[in-house]
């Protein structure tokens, strides 16, 4: 087994073993690709109002806890 195969390997065990970890770091990063790449400025505006909510809701979680 080639040392490029063997981390193949490995990372495909971490990501069995963190299923949950591994699909929110795949979403953080085709979310930031999309960004990049290829949001147009009304996806930007909408993408400001969604975060905005977010973060609100955020907030509200922290107060009631």
């Amino acid at each position: 087994m080639t040392k490029e195969n063997s981390q193949t390997q490995a990372n495909k065990r971490w990501q069995e073993k963190n299923k949950e970890r591994a699909k929110y770091l795949s979403n953080r990063s085709r979310s930031r690709s999309f960004i990049k790449n290829q949001a147009t400025d009304e996806d930007l505006e909408e993408l400001k109002t969604l975060i905005i909510d977010r973060q609100y809701a955020l907030n509200e979680e922290m107060k009631n806890k």
